[in-house]
């Protein structure tokens, strides 16, 4: 069985401009959310890490959304930094050079591989040059993070189904590119509704737009409570 609160299964995305819009969207979601994901977005507009600090400090869990890609020395002294600031998952890129130095490093810090980004489709793969199938990359780069001593990946919910089958509890799933029924995909691809995402094997479910355009973000996110509770009912 899980050991994973049912309401931290919901990481809401904080994807705003500046570290302040952050911390208004933080207080106005309340109680609904306690999860929060940082990324590139406010990495670049001073003030990250204090707003790091001040999620931690207020009882949040922390996704350091970073991705990081670079030469495996520069990658293991970027972790290192990270370590004893209370951040629960942080993503590389699915580079085995990049994911052994993150391990490395990690210390608590759970180390998630990006597999195939959700903006990506198979027509962008042929461009890059790859001739094989999405799901076999996805399913490659699994094994590498396994093979690397990653905790977890970064996975559609298309896909994260033969993830499961394939490396079972092995491999943590956290799955982005969420909309609701209807929901405009925008610039995704390969999307899917809370519910199927939990079907398909999904521990955590990362969604960005549908809470923070929403007309009242708490609701729009206790909404996707109701159903993780519906869906993990022990």
């Amino acid at each position: 069985m899980s050991t994973i609160p049912r309401r931290e299964r919901l990481i809401a995305a904080l994807d705003v401009p500046t570290a302040a819009e952050a911390r208004a969207l933080v207080e106005r979601l309340g109680s609904a959310v306690s999860f929060y994901k940082i990324g590139l977005e406010l990495s670049t507009s001073g003030g990250y890490y204090e707003l790091l600090d001040w999620l931690v400090k207020r009882g949040n869990r922390v996704f350091c959304d970073l991705k990081l890609h670079d030469i495996p020395e520069t990658v293991r002294r970027a972790v290192a930094n990270l370590r004893g600031r209370g951040v629960t998952f942080l993503t590389v890129h699915a580079d085995r050079g990049v994911m052994h130095a993150a391990v490395k490093e990690k210390g608590e810090i759970k180390v998630l591989a990006v597999t195939v980004l959700t903006s990506t489709g198979p027509a962008d793969l042929a461009e890059m040059g790859y001739a094989g199938k999405l799901e076999d990359l996805v399913l490659k780069r699994a094994l590498a993070a396994v093979e690397t001593g990653c905790d977890g990946v970064i996975a559609s919910g298309l896909e994260v189904a033969g993830i499961k089958e394939k490396f079972g509890a092995r491999l943590l799933a956290v799955t982005p590119g969420i909309r609701p029924a209807g929901g405009d995909a925008a610039d995704q691809k390969r999307v899917v509704e809370v519910a199927q995402a939990f079907r398909n094997g999904a521990d955590y479910i990362v969604v960005g737009r549908p809470i923070r355009d929403a007309k009242d973000p708490a609701a729009a996110a206790e909404a996707i409570q109701l159903t993780v509770a519906a869906i993990f009912k022990s």
